[in-house]
């Protein structure tokens, strides 16, 4: 950590510089006193991916930040605040503390939270960082996390681990055992440390998979926010063996939308079948990551328009987790048909349909955009539709 690029000049630089050409300050350089121009341009990059991400950091004096990488890697604001809500106690350890976002809000609903993090540099930043944003309960810890609880005989009220999810020989993985750390081969070090364990892994993973390789699974967390999937959240909770929750969250800066149901249930419930009615219903990204095909039918009475495809539909106007239209038009799908309406401009979405999106703008010459939705996809009586729609806001 270079303390002169703290220096009110350097400072004012960076902020003045954030819209700036990074080339353009390469070529130019700095005439700054022990700082070489290319930490400043690290600083300049680092803070402008921070501006949504993360604007507690980004609006505060004399923020330090690391490797545009780690703030890459480390989670938002509002997924932080999300995972946040969910526990409470007194003791907490991060073993993977990465830029400290996550520990940042847990410090708000624990009394000690400990942050470890295998990086020198990183650890010494995040320190730095939590002392500027005046958060004095976080214990900043230069260690890697496992070693460090292999080392003393601490129990925790919550243990919490974000595995990387990428492996130097294999590339991103889709599995735990190949994160680092690997979690299943450290399950039971953790649950001697803690009854309850909270893990976020990628959004690539596989539910089943996961708890196939974990134990005590309470519940899952599928994050997304504004419709992309970020994050899973593991709840495990040492001896339990019940029915497994899983809750979708869609975040976004106006309302959250979310959905729950039980894990098994989804095998056990039936969807309810229709033709197109007044409205078309289509779920959010985390809904769809959950498989809660059947359990949204049921539970919010909907129905389904195929087996295999993820849309619903009903004469009334309810709240959805997810987008909601009102069906101006249903056609047989054919290039006539289309024709038919001389459709230019529109946005297209294919559900449990042979061709992509792509080969369906060429074929008919449809640019993206404009307020007309068409969905191609599969009814009940297994014919191609095309379901033209309007947006309801």
């Amino acid at each position: 950590m270079n303390n002169a690029l703290l220096n009110i000049d350097i400072q004012e630089f960076i902020n003045n510089n954030l819209n700036s050409e990074i080339t353009s300050i390469l070529l130019k350089g700095t005439s700054f006193v022990n700082v070489q121009t290319k930490e400043i341009i690290e600083q300049i990059e680092a803070k402008k991916k921070c501006e949504n991400k993360l604007p507690t950091w980004f609006n505060t004096n004399n923020i330090y930040y690391p490797n545009k990488i780690n703030i890459e890697q480390t989670s938002s604001e509002l997924t932080a605040l999300y995972k946040s809500t969910l526990i409470t106690g007194n003791s907490i350890i991060d073993l993977t503390g990465g830029f400290g976002v996550d520990c940042f809000y847990f410090s708000k609903h624990f009394k000690e939270v400990i942050h470890c993090e295998i990086n020198e540099s990183l650890s010494e930043i995040v320190n730095y960082n939590f002392n500027q944003l005046g958060i004095g309960s976080i214990k900043t810890i230069n260690n890697d996390g496992i070693k460090y609880l292999k080392g003393n005989q601490t129990t925790y009220d919550w243990i919490y681990i974000d595995p990387s999810r990428r492996h130097e020989v294999k590339g991103k993985v889709f599995f735990l055992k190949d994160c680092l750390p690997n979690v299943p081969n450290y399950i039971d070090l953790l649950f001697e440390h803690s009854n309850n364990i909270m893990i976020k892994t990628s959004p690539l993973l596989d539910i089943s998979i996961g708890i196939s390789e974990l134990k005590y699974v309470k519940d899952i967390h599928v994050v997304a926010v504004n419709n992309e999937v970020k994050e899973l959240l593991w709840i495990l909770e040492s001896g339990y063996e019940n029915n497994i929750k899983v809750t979708t969250v869609n975040l976004k800066k106006t309302n959250h939308e979310t959905f729950t149901f039980i894990l098994n249930e989804e095998t056990e419930v039936e969807a309810i079948l229709s033709e197109p009615l007044t409205y078309l219903y289509e779920p959010n990204a985390a809904v769809l990551k959950s498989g809660a095909f059947k359990s949204v039918s049921s539970q919010l009475k909907v129905f389904k328009l195929h087996p295999n495809t993820h849309l619903y539909t009903l004469n009334e106007l309810m709240d959805f987790p997810g987008r909601r239209f009102k069906i101006d038009k249903i056609m047989p799908y054919s290039k006539q048909a289309l024709k038919s309406f001389s459709i230019k401009k529109a946005n297209i979405t294919t559900r449990n349909f042979p061709e992509t999106v792509s080969q369906l703008r060429k074929k008919f010459k449809i640019d993206d955009g404009g307020n007309i939705y068409l969905f191609f996809t599969t009814n009940l009586k297994n014919e191609k539709i095309v379901i033209m729609c309007s947006k309801v806001e």
